[in-house]
């Protein structure tokens, strides 16, 4: 299946029978995240997490992100 990563624009080709694609599939408004992607952004939110100042709320509960 040919896939288009939502942020880079990369066009990738990933297997039929892995689960990515078969929500990509069956659920449309689901997107594709190339792997650079992710990683760039998993690296990003550990640093911001590491500075002490990034939260996550959640139906209005404070609550810190754990990678």
């Amino acid at each position: 299946m040919r896939v288009k990563c939502i942020i880079c624009d990369k066009i990738e080709t990933i297997e039929d029978s892995l689960p990515a694609a078969k929500k990509l599939r069956n659920r449309p408004i689901h997107t594709y995240m190339c792997d650079d992607c992710r990683m760039r952004i998993t690296e990003n939110t550990t640093k911001r997490v590491n500075t002490g100042q990034f939260f996550v709320y959640r139906s209005g509960k404070q609550k810190e992100w754990l990678p």
